[in-house]
């Protein structure tokens, strides 16, 4: 198990590493828009697991939010202080 910071670490190595097996740096070569979109398609499945389905499938969709909003952040040159600053 990781934490945020964790996969933080582990996301930004593999994009600055470029392996194009990576699903990190497939992500980031689709571009803002497509990470925007994803980021969008995930919310929306969180909050249906919220309403509909139960807590271990409620927080594997908020996982996976978690882990396309860090994408957004490498794509967009954010470190994780640029967020804590402002919770």
């Amino acid at each position: 198990m990781k934490n945020f910071e964790e996969l933080f670490s582990e996301l930004k190595e593999k994009a600055a590493n470029g392996d194009p097996n990576s699903g990190t740096v497939k992500q980031l070569e689709k571009g803002t828009h497509a990470i925007g979109k994803k980021i969008v398609e995930e919310a929306a499945e969180v909050w249906m697991a919220c309403e509909h389905e139960s807590k271990d499938e409620a927080a594997e969709e908020i996982s996976q939010l978690l882990y396309h909003l860090q994408v957004m952040m490498i794509d967009q040159k954010l470190e994780l202080e640029d967020i804590y600053k402002f919770l």
